[in-house]
């Protein structure tokens, strides 16, 4: 397997460029399959994770074109399967979203219970409810979810508590569904927003998506054709400005919306960084000094869960003492072991972890175990002292694109290694 080798110590200066959005594109990947027309997506992020939803949908029967350094096409015209099978839903449990869209388009779906990376069970009960709120007959036997419904009728569906996938879900099922379906407690983040949109050019009628409520009027079909740009990274681009403040260094990350990241910005500039915010971008300038910060990860648009191990690697240089609290998955500290090894002081009670700032951080082996751990032993090794060697990288390679060749371009030295053959 392929590892990270960074020698720490360097002060980060220059532009990183935000690629798109993986939260996004994953979803506008699936709902391409309720749609007839053909679909050019630009700003397509070049990622395991894309590669094997891509994977999946060829193997339903889709057509996808990589035709564009910046982009594919997608068409739908020549789907013929109706199950997402174990092999492809296994690494990558956002695999789900192809569920809702399936039944709606053809009025079954068998898929493969999700895996991915191992943060919580996230379950899809959610999802399953919804849909049996909209007349699905459900069956799980197998390690498969198999779902069956002539036609969807619309429905009133609240989600507890509010989730992503199960919000994008059941709004994609809605778009095809016999009447209004209301999803009271959405989940409000950018990336629904981006999906309702793309939906919408199909010919979908969504409103209220970023808001805790979306009412979709259901349509007879969905034959929009046309192009459409996925929306950046906002958890890419809050890493690069973290990888600025644990440098003491300057990065202007192009294509950041700054109010995608609200809450980022605001502990960002708590912890002594200045954050300037520019028409096309945000910029973040650090002096090397780190302010304690207390984190709580909350639903959009509270402080993203994905950005709270970037945080923590911040943390553990500041100076004082800082709280860091996981609201929303089970299992999100998996990489404070590995922080540890390099020096870092952090203490567990339950579902808040303590850390004490410490001077410096030493580079050592450490181990990935999930994408935004992988993202934080990247930043802590770019703050050590001495070489940081990363381990099971495969898990950064789902979310960030050519990582380590955006950071050399800011002054890291830093190296992919390939395993000798």
């Amino acid at each position: 397997m392929d590892k990270i080798l960074i020698k720490g110590g360097k002060r980060l200066k220059g532009d990183a460029a935000v690629s798109g959005a993986k939260n996004a594109a994953l979803p506008i990947l699936a709902a391409g399959l309720l749609s007839r027309g053909e679909h050019r997506l630009l700003n397509v992020p070049k990622l395991m994770d894309v590669v094997t939803i891509k994977r999946l949908l060829n193997h339903l029967g889709a057509a996808i074109t990589d035709d564009d350094p910046d982009g594919c096409t997608v068409r739908m015209t020549g789907l013929n399967r109706c199950e997402a099978p174990y092999e492809w839903v296994k690494t990558m449990r956002a695999s789900v979203l192809v569920l809702g869209p399936l039944v709606a388009r053809f009025g079954e779906a068998k898929v493969s219970l999700p895996g991915g990376c191992a943060i919580g069970a996230r379950p899809i009960n959610l999802h399953l409810m919804g849909l049996e709120k909209m007349g699905a007959e459900i069956t799980i036997e197998h390690g498969y979810v198999a779902v069956k419904a002539r036609r969807l009728k619309g429905a009133r569906i609240y989600l507890d508590p509010a989730s992503v996938t199960g919000t994008e879900n059941l709004m994609m099922a809605a778009t095809l569904a016999d009447g209004v379906t209301v999803i009271e407690n959405a989940a409000r983040e950018p990336e629904v927003i981006d999906l309702a949109r793309f939906l919408t050019q199909c010919g979908a009628k969504i409103n209220g998506a970023g808001t805790d409520t979306i009412t979709i009027d259901g349509v007879e079909s969905l034959d929009g054709s046309g192009t459409y740009r996925i929306m950046p990274d906002r958890i890419e681009a809050g890493t690069y400005l973290a990888a600025a403040a644990i440098t003491g260094g300057e990065i202007f990350v192009r294509g950041c919306i700054p109010r995608h990241l609200d809450a980022v910005l605001l502990k960002l500039r708590e912890a002594g960084v200045e954050i300037r915010e520019e028409p096309d971008g945000a910029r973040a300038v650090s002096s090397g000094r780190i302010g304690a910060a207390d984190i709580k990860t909350l639903p959009y648009p509270g402080f993203p869960t994905d950005m709270q191990a970037q945080m923590m690697a911040l943390m553990t240089l500041s100076d004082g003492l800082s709280v860091v609290t996981e609201t929303v998955f089970e299992n999100r500290f998996t990489h404070v072991a590995e922080l540890r090894r390099m020096g870092a002081e952090i203490k567990i009670q339950g579902n808040n972890a303590i850390i004490k700032g410490a001077k410096r951080l030493s580079g050592a082996p450490v181990m990935a175990s999930d994408l935004r751990a992988s993202a934080s032993l990247v930043l802590a090794g770019l703050a050590a002292e001495g070489e940081t060697e990363i381990a099971r990288v495969y898990h950064l390679d789902r979310g960030y694109e050519r990582i380590e060749q955006k950071f050399s371009n800011l002054g890291a030295d830093i190296q992919r290694i390939k395993p000798s053959v």
